[in-house]
């Protein structure tokens, strides 16, 4: 599975739906996305950081709702989004 990687700003870059957009769906979510996947990482090697993994729970949950919210208001931009974060195969 290809991560989402890179800055913040070239998260920002890529998934602003204009120049100055910084907190649409699209940008959360990718950001929350980044977050998971380093959140996964570290888990896989300190197995037993229950406060990390708690912080992981809480991670998926918010990247789940605000997707939840995006395919409600645009479903052609939630199945674009989840295309390019590589989410539910």
């Amino acid at each position: 599975m290809e991560q989402v990687q890179g800055t913040k700003e070239d998260l920002k870059q890529e998934f602003q739906l204009h120049d100055k957009d910084s907190g649409s769906a699209d940008v959360q979510s990718a950001l929350l996305t980044r977050r998971i996947n380093q959140l996964t990482e570290h888990l896989k090697l300190h197995r037993k950081d229950h406060s990390s993994r708690y912080g992981l729970i809480k991670l998926v949950s918010a990247r789940r709702r605000m997707l939840a919210y995006l395919k409600r208001k645009d479903e052609a931009r939630y199945q674009n989004l989840i295309k390019k974060l590589n989410l539910r195969h």
